[in-house]
């Protein structure tokens, strides 16, 4: 058998340019490392192929003549993903396809009953590497669709729904492909390469916005220390790549298995290692010592899930009161040289202009090297969707396409979602302003850091005084609107 799996090119600028970061999907390339060796897996990555995504598809799709194609998608995600559907269908009508991911998860019934199925023919409904491993067995003839649990599969027409497996035992995953048998090429973030790690599976946390738990439930699951550090080995000795990017949604919730995993790390003697990780406050404020041996590690730069400095927003939000354990985790990271990326959301239905302001100006406060801001998004089948639709404060319900965290899905009591989409752009602008690396990222990227305080920031202002002189404050944003629009328009899908 022949596989192609493929991730969707959809990026968003959250944090700087759609084109500074581009990372592998790690997902498809679990599923595929997992698939049985008689058979012959591709990758890729499409966010490498962004501006030539059917001429692309075309030349690989005739060259390999899969008989099986993945396509992995989010909820943003999704209409790409049919539209590539339908392409791949055309170019080759006997192909089957399968879709996964966290839309395909949540949303298979819906899926099941909708036109676009005509070009679907099976989908993975939660984690894919044992789902995909028995369907393409299946498709050889060496295993039966009907008992593979999380498949969903057609039958005279209409979708069959397995019952959903067991989470899986992570000891027995495969290493995920990193060879040539991924077709794309490139990631890095700026000037740097950068690959995945997955030590452990799910969160327990109660936050209600996210839809984690419809994939795992609400379970925290590791790998084993050796299956870690024998990844970590094939990205630094065999693929030469020096920067990665650890994917657990919340990989502290364990602090003694960190501090084992960084002793085993700190044995390897690693030169110039460089770890991304994300993790709760809670923990990165109360373990200081966690945070010391990260840092010997070669931890430098995490992603803190900060949310909000309001505790009415938080408690909406089924964080908790983390304000103060905001503050206290950025202090800690900074005291051990970590760079500290803080999650922002906006849009809470008590939400105005002001407290808008004041959001920003809390993390301004505690200091924080950089934002990854969003506006609060419905997402299917999450507790906070289920508030939100009680309270009458959705507006766009059925256009996921909208569903990245850039755009206002959501009005608040007092801002429709227009106003709040402009408050959530203008008071960024106006509190947090231009960028200044501390020294601390400075010393991590001269490069690029050089490169952005020397050239292109001083280029950016120049370009927005004239930009401001000629349109103001709300002909700038309609400009930066009008290139968010742009982001994700595959123009030669639009057949399709």
């Amino acid at each position: 058998m022949k596989v192609l799996l493929i991730s969707m090119p959809d990026v968003v600028p959250l944090i700087i340019h759609e084109t500074a970061i581009h990372m592998p999907n790690h997902g498809i390339a679990c599923v595929g490392g997992n698939i049985d060796k008689e058979h012959d897996v591709y990758l890729v990555d499409l966010i490498r192929k962004r501006r030539s995504v059917k001429k692309y598809l075309t030349k690989v799709i005739n060259k390999i003549k899969p008989d099986l194609v993945g396509l992995s998608a989010m909820a943003w995600q999704y209409d790409t993903c049919i539209r590539i559907a339908h392409l791949i269908k055309e170019l080759r009508p006997e192909v089957k396809i399968v879709i996964g991911g966290y839309h395909a998860t949540l949303m298979a019934e819906e899926i099941a009953e909708s036109p676009e199925t005509k070009w679907i023919d099976f989908m993975v409904r939660g984690e894919g590497e044992e789902v995909c491993r028995r369907l393409v067995n299946s498709l050889d003839g060496r295993d039966t669709l009907a008992e593979i649990p999380s498949l969903s599969y057609k039958k005279d027409g209409v979708f069959v729904h397995n019952p959903r497996s067991d989470n899986l035992d992570l000891s027995t995953l495969k290493l995920p492909i990193r060879d040539k048998r991924r077709l794309t090429w490139g990631y890095h973030v700026m000037n740097s390469s950068i690959e995945m790690v997955e030590t452990s599976r799910g969160c327990t946390r109660s936050c209600n916005f996210c839809s984690m738990k419809h994939m795992y439930g609400r379970t925290f699951r590791t790998y084993p220390i050796s299956r870690v550090l024998e990844d970590i080995d094939d990205i630094y000795h065999k693929r030469k790549v020096r920067w990665i990017f650890i994917t657990d949604d919340n990989m502290v919730l364990n602090p003694s298995r960190v501090m084992e995993l960084c002793d085993a790390i700190i044995a390897r003697k690693y030169k110039n290692l460089h770890l991304l990780v994300q993790a709760d406050c809670i923990t990165m404020a109360t373990r200081e010592d966690m945070v010391a041996k990260m840092a010997a590690a070669g931890f430098c730069s995490v992603f803190l899930g900060i949310e909000n400095g309001s505790k009415k927003n938080l408690a909406a939000a089924g964080k908790g009161d983390i304000v103060a354990a905001s503050k206290k985790a950025v202090a800690n990271c900074h005291k051990y040289g970590m760079m500290v990326i803080g999650g922002l959301i906006f849009g809470f239905p008590e939400d105005d202009v002001q407290s808008i302001k004041e959001n920003y100006e809390f993390f301004k406060e505690i200091g924080a090297d950089a934002a990854y801001c969003q506006i609060l998004t419905p997402y299917p089948k999450t507790g906070m969707r289920d508030h939100l639709l009680a309270e009458d404060l959705i507006t766009n319900k059925t256009n996921y396409k909208k569903y990245n965290g850039l755009w206002a899905n959501v009005r608040t009591k007092y801002l429709d979602s227009d106003e709040l989409q402009y408050n959530y752009w203008y008071q960024r602008q106006v509190v947090l302003s231009w960028w200044n690396p501390p020294s601390s990222v400075r010393e991590q990227g001269k490069l690029w850091t050089g490169i952005w305080r020397f050239m292109f920031k001083p280029f950016l202002k120049l370009h927005y005084r004239r930009v401001m002189k000629k349109y103001g404050w709300e002909g700038r944003y309609q400009r930066e609107v009008q290139r968010w629009e742009r982001m994700n328009t595959f123009n030669d899908l639009d057949e399709y």
